[in-house]
């Protein structure tokens, strides 16, 4: 767990809400369970019968004993909400310290191990679901949080810092993406051994830096002493001596015997001499007027490498997730689909441009991220309009048709999951910080890459829960003023499930993400 991505707004199929969505400030757990895909690959049955007997007989319970609600279980990881952030961290501690307990005796590779992170904030509150920064923060804490231990944000250590018998060790404060402000984090240590094992770190450390200091603070004295000429040393405590005495009487008139020495005059030319200090000229010191910006119709566009796909028919969907159900055939028109993500460079165009809303960071080859659904949809604007082409976002069934290149397998190199064919966190023998660049893994059979992890992408549909009544022609699926939309193909920070040419999720329509981006489609 620990996307964001997960939480989805909006209820798609049901009639809309009168009024403005419920909102309320409360405590929110999001829990993880770390090195989760590992103890699936080695063990998946068992694995999920632990998971489930856990919840049942172990979170659940505690949520409901704190005066909690369960809001939902994502497989491998839970969200609960609690108005009391007294109550929400005691319940965080209940669960770890059962799950020593239940490890106790086993090999450390088969403990089932949680990360939780609890914040205090403003969520959006639905019958089935929240989210909101609230719910965000959270996510992001867990996702730094240690396995085993429980993080909390500053917003709750400020509630519960004289409530709760436990001692807390501040990590500082952490700049979040897409937080205007940083957070600030703190671990919980449930109990005083902890509390004086944190402690005695941060005196140790501090002896030995403070000795460190010492010691270089020493040896650069010893090095300068060893270093000087014989002699030197007896010369520069005899300089004084050596130079002018000034009488205490002189006049505070410049006298000539300073002068010399304070302006050596042997270097400028006559001419310089008897010529005043001339300040720059305007012509000389203002830089050339700038010219005015270009139109986008009018610079040098760099277009996405494109691939043509010709038309057919698919079958869309899959019976491995609810939403991805029904399976139902759907007609595709011809047309043509990046060759890749959009990457850094292609976006800066646009924002150097003035076009896109921000300057992306990272290297040129890399895909962009960090995007919302609106910020895409500039891109593809502003390309359409510099390039006279209709370029824009592919549909939720035109992606899965490209994606699939042809196949009805689970991935598109077949139903079993292997090594080093998509970026995504379970994918490969090493979890990668950040995205691979483009095209780092094969090809599809449409010649298209990162069809499946690297970054999720944006596509034109509003989100919807299920298939049912979804269009059979390859249109994109809009419903007017939707709140979110449709998110494909997983990223790096996913597990293998997430990099099936099925796969989709829903995401808020204006929030920016890390692990965000799109390509974009060109229609005949």
């Amino acid at each position: 767990m620990g996307e964001i991505r997960n939480f989805r707004s909006g209820n798609q199929d049901g009639p809309p809400p009168h009024g403005p969505m419920p909102r309320r400030l409360a405590a929110i757990i999001v829990g993880d369970i770390a090195s989760y895909s590992r103890l699936m690959q080695a063990d998946e049955e068992g694995t999920h019968t632990r998971v489930k007997r856990i919840e049942r007989d172990l979170i659940t319970p505690s949520i409901i004993e704190h005066h909690g609600s369960l809001v939902k279980t994502t497989g491998d990881g839970f969200i609960a909400i609690f108005d009391s952030p007294v109550e929400a961290v005691r319940c965080s501690i209940v669960i770890q310290q059962n799950l020593i307990g239940r490890n106790a005796s086993l090999p450390k590779h088969s403990r089932i191990e949680y990360r939780i992170g609890v914040n205090l904030g403003d969520v959006i509150v639905e019958p089935d679901d929240i989210y909101g920064d609230g719910v965000n923060i959270a996510t992001r804490i867990e996702g730094i949080a240690e396995p085993g231990q429980v993080y909390i944000s500053g917003a709750i250590y400020e509630q519960i810092k004289h409530k709760v018998v436990c001692g807390y060790e501040s990590l500082g404060d952490r700049k979040v993406k897409n937080i205007t402000d940083p957070v600030r984090v703190y671990r919980v240590l449930p109990d005083a051994d902890a509390v004086g094992r944190t402690r005695s770190r941060r005196e140790n450390a501090l002896i030995f830096f403070l000795g460190i200091t010492l010691m270089v603070m020493a040896a650069g004295v010893l090095w300068y002493l060893l270093a000087q000429p014989p002699g030197k040393v007896g010369e520069q405590a005899a300089a004084p001596s050596a130079s002018p005495t000034v009488s205490p009487a002189v006049s505070p008139t410049p006298s000539p015997i300073v002068s010399p020495a304070a302006s050596p005059s042997p270097q400028p030319s006559p001419r310089e001499a008897a010529t005043p200090t001339p300040q720059p000229s305007p012509t000389l010191a203002s830089p050339p007027s700038p010219s005015p910006a270009p139109s986008p119709s009018a610079m040098a566009v760099h277009e996405p490498e494109m691939i043509a796909i010709r038309g057919g028919s698919f079958a869309m969907g899959s019976n491995d997730d609810p939403t991805e159900r029904p399976v139902h055939q759907v007609s595709i028109k011809p047309f043509s689909i990046g060759k890749y993500p959009v990457t850094v460079q292609e976006w800066n165009e646009c924002a150097t441009a003035k076009a896109c809303s921000f300057t992306a960071s990272g290297k040129d080859d890399a895909p962009v991220s960090n995007v919302s659904w609106t910020d895409a949809q500039q891109y593809a604007a502003w390309l359409a309009q510099a390039t006279k082409k209709s370029y824009r976002l592919p549909s939720e069934a035109e992606w899965e048709y490209a994606a699939r290149g042809g196949t009805q397998t689970k991935y598109w190199w077949g139903d079993k999951l292997q090594p080093g064919m998509a970026g995504c966190k379970d994918c490969g023998e090493i979890a990668a910080e950040q995205p691979a660049k483009v095209g780092s893994f094969k090809p599809n059979p449409f010649g298209l890459y990162d069809m499946g992890g690297g970054v999720d992408q944006w596509v034109a549909d509003c989100w919807h829960r299920t298939y049912q009544g979804a269009p059979a022609d390859g249109s994109a699926w809009i419903s007017g003023d939707c709140p979110s939309h449709v998110l494909r193909s997983g990223s790096w920070k996913n597990d293998s499930r997430y990099v099936r040419p099925s796969n989709r999720d829903g995401y808020d329509t204006n929030v920016r993400y890390p692990t965000h981006g799109f390509r974009v489609a060109l229609s005949p």
